[in-house]
């Protein structure tokens, strides 16, 4: 399987998926209980037993399957909450990787939110700041070779080139398309820094926690997206996934991790993410005021 569509139509289909999955476990010396698939995510990723997680990466995205585990490796024990610990990596057959994993204890943050009373949730965004922090003070150099994108204003600049097209491709529509060049234009840059170790995925459904210690941050997963850029293009998931425009988690995030952002700074990023969605966005999160890129910077990434 070379492209994504082959991919697309596989990867649903547990009769073709579990079979080469097992074999591999097989492979690997894995007796570890039953083969769980998790039913979320873009790659195939399997419970192996209460101690493993095997994840699996096609020919078309083998390369997530080397970041993956280079970050998990250079990650290990560096952070204020685990990662998993990476047991083993490599090739399989017709171009796919695999990375084999520990199974980080806790449960999903996005699953447990509701339950979790709001004092704990203050915490969690303190711990969730502290870990952003301490992920973006590593050294990147050893992880220069296989994390993109390389030249980071180049990056940004072709984002921004195609920024309004993505966001058609969509269905945002016209009233809020015409807006886009004028804000990124007018929109503060970040504030000069080192480049840093990028997640670009923090949010709710990639970090775990214990119900039974307080609900305490027990893990950060889901690394094959990383990168090596603005640390305030991290902060766009967080606004996006983890405060979700609640400008008061938001606050105790920045505080933990010890910087500020303008509002308009972090949607000029939501803009050039690479999975920038942001018709999506505005049917889960809160609606602005008023129909404008400037309500809608201050409704999602406003602080107070």
């Amino acid at each position: 399987m070379d492209t994504d569509d082959e991919w697309d139509a596989i990867v649903p289909d547990e009769a073709v998926m579990r079979p080469g999955a097992a074999a591999l476990c097989d492979r690997l010396g894995l007796r570890a209980g039953p083969l769980i698939r998790f039913p979320a995510g873009s790659q195939p990723v399997y419970a192996v037993g209460d101690r493993y997680v095997l994840k699996l990466f096609p020919a078309s995205a083998a390369t997530d399957g080397l970041v993956e585990a280079r970050v998990l490796a250079h990650l290990q024990g560096q952070l204020p909450v685990p990662t998993p610990y990476l047991h083993d990596a490599g090739a399989c057959e017709n171009g796919w990787r695999y990375v084999l994993m520990s199974r980080l204890r806790g449960t999903d943050l996005a699953v447990a939110w509701p339950r979790i009373p709001p004092a704990e949730r203050d915490r969690i965004a303190t711990e969730a700041g502290e870990t952003l922090a301490a992920l973006h003070a590593r050294d990147t150099a050893p992880l220069a070779d296989v994390l993109g994108p390389g030249d980071w204003d180049a990056f940004t600049g072709r984002q921004r080139g195609t920024a309004v097209a993505r966001q058609r491709a969509h269905g945002l529509p016209e009233p809020w398309l015409e807006q886009i060049p004028g804000f990124l234009d007018a929109a503060p840059p970040a504030a000069p820094g080192p480049a840093v170790l990028l997640h670009t995925e923090f949010m709710r459904q990639h970090l775990t926690v214990d119900e039974h210690d307080d609900w305490r941050l027990t893990g950060l997963l889901d690394f094959e997206p990383a990168m090596i850029g603005s640390r305030a293009y991290d902060f766009v998931a967080v606004g996006l996934f983890v405060s979700r425009g609640d400008p008061r988690l938001l606050t105790r995030v920045l505080r933990a991790y010890g910087e500020t952002f303008a509002p308009a700074t972090l949607l000029a990023h939501t803009l050039l993410h690479r999975y920038s969605n942001l018709p999506w966005y505005l049917r889960e999160l809160p609606a602005p005021p008023r129909p404008t890129l400037d309500s809608l910077a201050e409704t999602w990434f406003g602080t107070g």
